[in-house]
């Protein structure tokens, strides 16, 4: 899949394709519903498809300070892109001047002179252009003067997570705020995951007989609720099994917050400035303060306990 950032990295002579627009955090199965059918249509077309994002998100260009919690690096998301079959991925940069494109300005720059759209797919409530004032009508009426057609995708899915809501990333990004992870991967269709490097922290899960990977996470990184997870640490190609901590460390008074996973049984693992990813399958306990360090042990034992048969059990099935 090819990856460009930035209209001039598109190449000159990139012929018609099939796009689809938006931030897509988290890529989550709404998401993917309209993204597999851009992908679709541009194999009955005979064309590529090709998914137009942003960075920074939007919000923070209209409204600075209010970048939200990110599902999903940029990295990331085009990986699970290109497990749907998109074909390229445009990162534009979200600037200052760009916001103020118009909707036909911003029609005329990305998709006819770059892309040369053939199709458009995009859910019912995509708005572009300055102060969002293009909607699927007003692409739907450019694409008569500019020659492609614009299909609508109901991206509406819903199941048990949020009592029900629509699946949405706001939806997702508030039930990993709130430690509810199975919820946030029924929207997701597979586990939250945080991502960084390995750094060295207060070493005191080493001395405790549970060796901890201190994971310094990627900005603006949605983060869960403080408390314990069961999950996967994910290094060097391998997924192994894992006992997740997010919080301050309040039996030691800590005060910044961190997330550490414990590869459960592993023993000898060096995984210092390594890029690493943690995915949380299931909320265990929350962060609690013991009034002992044996207290602690015995809880951190239970903690690996419970984890290593949650894991076990997702996977059996």
């Amino acid at each position: 899949m090819q990856r460009w950032r930035g209209l001039e990295d598109i190449p000159q002579d990139w012929g018609r394709s099939v796009v689809t627009i938006g931030s897509y955090d988290g890529v989550h199965r709404g998401h993917q519903l309209i993204i597999g059918r851009a992908v679709a249509r541009a194999r009955e077309l005979g064309v590529p498809a090709v998914v137009v994002t942003f960075d920074p998100h939007p919000s923070e260009v209209v409204r600075p300070g209010s970048h939200p919690p990110l599902l999903a690096p940029h990295h990331r998301r085009a990986e699970l892109m290109a497990d749907l079959g998109v074909d390229a991925v445009l990162i534009l940069p979200f600037t200052t001047e760009f916001s103020k494109l118009s909707p036909a300005d911003f029609v005329v720059k990305v998709l006819v002179d770059k892309l040369h759209a053939k199709a458009v797919v995009e859910g019912p409530n995509f708005r572009f252009g300055h102060r969002a004032a293009g909607n699927v009508e007003v692409l739907a009426d450019l694409g008569r003067t500019y020659d492609y057609e614009v299909e609508v995708i109901d991206l509406y899915v819903s199941g048990t997570a949020g009592g029900g809501q629509p699946f949405s990333s706001t939806l997702t990004r508030r039930l990993v705020a709130e430690g509810d992870v199975a919820g946030a991967n029924e929207i997701l269709g597979r586990p939250h995951r945080v991502e960084g490097v390995v750094v060295r922290g207060a070493q005191r899960g080493r001395e405790l007989g549970f060796p901890t990977a201190n994971v310094e996470t990627l900005p603006h990184t949605a983060i869960p609720a403080d408390g314990v997870y069961a999950g996967w640490l994910h290094a060097d190609g391998e997924a192994m099994p894992a006992a997740i901590s997010v919080g301050t460390n309040p039996t030691f008074d800590g005060t910044e917050r961190t997330v550490e996973a414990y590869a459960i049984d592993r023993v000898g693992l060096d995984l210092y400035g390594l890029h690493v990813a943690v995915d949380f399958l299931a909320y265990v306990r929350g962060m609690a303060k013991f009034d002992s360090i044996d207290e602690l042990l015995v809880a951190m034992a239970d903690d690996v306990k419970k984890s290593r048969d949650l894991v076990e059990a997702a996977d059996s099935r």
